[in-house]
């Protein structure tokens, strides 16, 4: 596996070169600048959402997610959701300590659970499998591994984001706007009409009260719960590509460099490709934001720091030690060992600042947080991956 020096160089390259996109867009949104203000970031922060996101995880997973390969790659499923279920926990118990206000308590717990699980395993996957004395094997393999690791994480990741982060934001941002008298909501499960009309019998009264009970039920759910979000668009990209990579027809049709319609598939990649670079600008100009600083506890920004980079990739490595030890993973794919590591030591994901623009509520303390855990991210990465590459030899 080489010298610790040559792990740790491995590891350093891909994060320096997410740093200094990161760096440009920052540049780029400076006001003397003002390549990418305001304006340009949200018109631009659009397009990767509808047309580069879905197309990058829909191409690599079209092409290089089998049956037989998901099989294999089961368990991601399973440690995706632990990081979540596991952010939660820690993130509750520092809300608990902070006592922040309710709509940055929401802000807390979103950014313990949800990590960065598209973006940064896309950018960093590929580039170290390009780097000399990677431990990964072939380059031109490894790369079409990494890909598909990192489309499949990023496919999970926005179901699991969309499903439960997304809702503790915005049930969080809505209480707040409620208790200042903006907002007031009121959810009645039983109704009684000021005169009801005669009924024919006490049975046909209760089935039309239970009728209407459920109804109203299910409507709070959806109101509540908006499932409609967990269909975003980069997930209608990932249940496109999972479906023509897992049927062997359609997936030598269009995903085959000899096929009859490969250009649907090299045109799918030419506008994916354009999605990692954009994002990361993306991230670089909204860090500015919060260089201005907001009104969020330096205690709740440590924790949060110290939940995605400590303990929880602390917790990640027992983990996924056990699911070798359980033969849930293979022992001898250090490639996706090192994968189900990296998901427990990433930063924030960037979608929560979406979601804050979107309610109107914590948008500067987000800023804070994304600025500091992206700040530390390049440094407590690259000795993470060391430190995994070094466990997994």
């Amino acid at each position: 596996m080489g010298s610790l020096f040559d792990l740790f160089f491995v590891a350093s390259m891909p994060i320096l070169k997410v740093l200094l996109i990161t760096a440009l867009g920052l540049f780029l949104a400076l006001n003397r600048i003002d390549v990418l203000g305001e304006t340009a970031t949200h018109e631009l922060n659009k397009v990767v959402f509808y047309v580069f996101g879905p197309a990058l995880v829909g191409s690599n997973l079209a092409k290089t997610v089998t049956i037989k390969s998901f099989l294999t790659l089961w368990f991601m499923l399973v440690n995706v959701l632990l990081t979540f279920l596991l952010g939660s926990a820690m993130g509750w118990i520092l809300a608990k300590l902070t006592k922040p206000p309710k709509h940055v308590k929401g802000l807390i717990l979103a950014s313990c659970s949800s990590g960065n699980l598209g973006n940064m395993p896309i950018i960093i996957l590929p580039a170290m499998c390009k780097e000399k004395g990677s431990p990964f094997g072939a380059a031109d393999v490894c790369e079409r591994y990494g890909l598909a690791y990192a489309s499949l994480s990023m496919a999970i990741g926005s179901v699991y984001f969309w499903l439960y982060a997304y809702n503790i934001v915005r049930i969080s941002s809505k209480e707040a706007i409620a208790n200042t008298g903006v907002i007031a909501e009121t959810f009645v499960l039983n109704v009684q009409p000021e005169t009801e009309p005669p009924l024919q019998s006490s049975e046909f009264s209760l089935q039309i009260k239970s009728s209407s009970r459920i109804k109203q039920c299910l409507r709070i759910i959806s109101q509540e719960f908006n499932l409609k979000a967990v269909l975003a668009p980069s997930t209608i990209g990932a249940m496109v590509g999972f479906i023509i990579g897992t049927i062997s027809p359609l997936r030598k049709l269009l995903m085959d460099n000899v096929a009859t319609l490969h250009v649907v598939g090299d045109t799918s990649f030419m506008i994916g490709d354009a999605a990692i670079p954009c994002t990361t600008l993306i991230l670089g100009a909204n860090l500015l934001r919060g260089l201005k600083g907001s009104g969020i506890q330096v205690s709740a920004v440590m924790g949060i720091i110290a939940v995605r980079y400590i303990f929880l990739p602390v917790l990640g490595i027992l983990i996924v030690k056990g699911a070798v030890v359980a033969g849930f993973v293979q022992s001898h794919d250090i490639f996706f060992q090192f994968v189900l590591l990296l998901q427990y030591a990433l930063p924030p994901a960037v979608s929560i600042g979406t979601v804050t623009e979107l309610f109107g509520a914590g948008q500067k303390e987000c800023s804070v947080i994304m600025l500091w855990t992206n700040v530390l991210a390049p440094v407590t990465l690259t000795l993470w991956c060391t430190f995994f590459l070094w466990f997994l030899s």
